[in-house]
């Protein structure tokens, strides 16, 4: 029996007869078919992938139960990029595709990142935990253990580069069974085999490094390599220093379709025209594998898996300055989520979760409250100090999981100038800055088959960040609010953001124009009340700075205006 008809025999015990594999020529294998149950058409993707036997699996099971979204796009509609020829074309603004972005500018090349959304880092981005992963649960041979392990290692001199920052401050793997003693005792030498710095913290040391854990906790594991930085704050942070060195940017820019010749992509349509690029890369996030069948180059499948966080007020973190789980934990996770834990933020909030759930909607970023609940009380055991009473925010995030569970980072297939850095979930926030150093590389190499390609001699990797005023002694703020009276005004209270601070969000290379966009690169909104002050006070120094009135002030983009228009008195709704 060959493997597609052991492959078709499970299909038709999972779906009764509703689907069936194909082989196709280039070592894929293709699912076709209906089914009315999401779960199911995911099974039978995992059936496919289970031992790597194809190149990839092309899961093309029709769902029937609910309507599937389109990609949202923008409503702009206009020629501002119309005839562009850029040595390389970058679609998605992500963490992946600025890093790309800014990696290519070391090169002498052309380069133009686009973006669907109004800002950069609106989806995956900014919707996870933060977390730099140590590399726990990541298998020899993958592509995700590999570049974790390189990406962990750049963090520390890239965040001091871009001025972001990075707290190395380790993982507790915590356990609560004694009987489970003998096995973790021996777990430092085998993490270490597989160049995993880890040492063993028996129930005393473990209680003093983390005092405000669960008393349940005995012994746990310490892995000193794992941190925190602001995913989001990274990622803006690549976009600016990647413009500041000459790429252009082009937010509110959809690819809605591309043309081929032969074995070439000649030409990408977007909403603000057609582009002729000599490279296209594929960072689209949860629609790299849309991207990929639009080049003629698909061989892989994105099906969304949706995550979601809980935050909490600082108040919370005042004995927990760590990254946190258990193995109870994990024990509840799925096989496809590291179970979550407690992290506490590089601007200090702890953060809980996140949960991990299949969804057939790729911009679902909805939360409710059943599972907001369930995250709670299964890290409430952790540490007493994660109490529901404390929260003040929860998002949800969906995650471009692929079902080898692995990324894909390589060159075209069919197509011949396209790189693909699709796939990118857990840990793809850690392995960003290494990905697209290869990335990078393997785009400079294609268009050196068309012209000579060299380094960049002008390229600075230096990013100057917006100063901080919470973050600075008192005579460092005094002497700051000397030079500009504007930072001696304090806009977001929670937060303690002043007007100075607001504005330089508002002038940096990367265009910010609206209340969120403020929110994520100074934290004016981000306290305890969640923008209820200061929202009203950003939204009037964004219409003051930009020249508009004030209805015209969005809080994320275009069809988020926050007011309804002028009152009798004057003011607005």
């Amino acid at each position: 029996m060959t493997r597609l008809d052991k492959l078709n025999r499970a299909l038709e015990e999972l779906c009764g007869g509703s689907v069936r594999a194909q082989a196709e020529e280039d070592g894929c294998v293709r699912l076709t078919g209906s089914l009315d149950n999401w779960e199911k058409i995911v099974q039978a993707g995992y059936l496919a992938a289970r031992g790597k036997k194809w190149r990839g699996v092309l899961n093309d099971i029709r769902f029937t139960g609910q309507e599937i979204p389109p990609m949202r796009t923008p409503a702009l509609q206009d020629n501002a990029i119309d005839g562009a020829q850029p040595d390389v074309l970058v679609i998605g603004a992500g963490i992946v595709g600025c890093a790309i972005a800014r990696e290519l500018r070391r090169y002498d090349l052309d380069v133009l990142l686009v973006e669907k959304e109004h800002d950069v880092a609106m989806q995956t981005s900014s919707r996870n935990d933060g977390m730099v992963h140590p590399g726990i649960d990541l298998k020899r041979g993958q592509l995700k253990q590999r570049y974790n392990a390189r990406g962990n290692a750049m963090y520390d001199a890239l965040c001091r580069e871009l001025g972001v920052k990075f707290k190395r401050c380790g993982q507790y793997l915590c356990f609560e069974e004694r009987a489970m003693r003998p096995a973790v005792l021996l777990m430092p030498l085998y993490f270490r085999l597989k160049g995993i710095p880890c040492r063993y913290l028996g129930e005393q040391a473990l209680h003093q490094a983390v005092p405000g854990l669960s008393s349940s906790l005995r012994f746990a594991l310490f892995f000193p390599t794992a941190g925190t930085v602001c995913p989001y704050g990274l990622t803006i942070a690549y976009a600016e220093n990647a413009v500041q060195n000459g790429a252009r940017l082009s937010l509110d820019t959809a690819v809605l379709d591309m043309q081929r010749e032969g074995r070439f992509i000649r030409a990408v349509q977007t909403n603000r025209g057609t582009v002729y690029p000599k490279v296209v890369v594929n960072a689209a996030g949860v629609f790299s594998d849309r991207i990929a069948e639009m080049a003629g180059d698909r061989f892989f499948t994105i099906h969304p898996r949706r995550g979601t966080n809980s935050i909490l007020d600082k108040r919370a973190s005042e004995s927990l300055h760590d990254i946190v789980s258990t193995m109870g934990a994990l024990k509840t996770r799925s096989a496809h989520t590291k179970g979550g834990g407690i992290v506490l933020t590089a601007d200090g909030n702890l953060l809980v979760g996140p949960d991990a759930v299949e969804t057939w909607m790729r911009e679902d970023f909805s939360t409710d409250a059943a599972g907001v609940r369930a995250v709670f009380d299964r890290h409430s055991e952790t540490s007493p100090q994660v109490k529901q009473q404390d929260l003040i925010a929860s998002f949800s995030g969906v995650r471009a999981a692929t079902y080898e569970e692995d990324f894909y980072i390589a060159r075209g297939i069919h197509t011949h100038n396209i790189v693909h850095a699709a796939g990118i979930q857990s840990p793809g926030l850690t392995a960003a800055p290494a990905i697209a150093v290869d990335v990078a590389s393997m785009a400079a190499q294609l268009v050196a088959e068309t012209r000579a390609v060299g380094q960049n001699p002008n390229f600075d990797p230096v990013r100057i960040p917006i100063p901080l005023l919470r973050e600075m002694s008192p005579q460092q703020r005094d002497q700051l609010i000397a030079q500009n009276p504007d930072y001696g005004e304090i806009i977001c209270r929670c937060e303690e953001v002043s007007r100075g601070e607001v504005l330089d969000a508002l002038r940096r290379p990367v265009p910010c124009d609206t209340v969120d966009g403020v929110k994520r690169r100074v934290r004016a909104g981000m306290g305890r009340c969640q923008g209820g002050f200061c929202g009203p006070l950003v939204a009037g120094i964004i219409a003051q700075e930009l020249g508009i009135p004030l209805e015209q002030v969005t809080k994320k983009g275009r069809g988020s205006e926050l007011t309804a228009g002028r009152t009798k008195g004057g003011g607005s709704l």
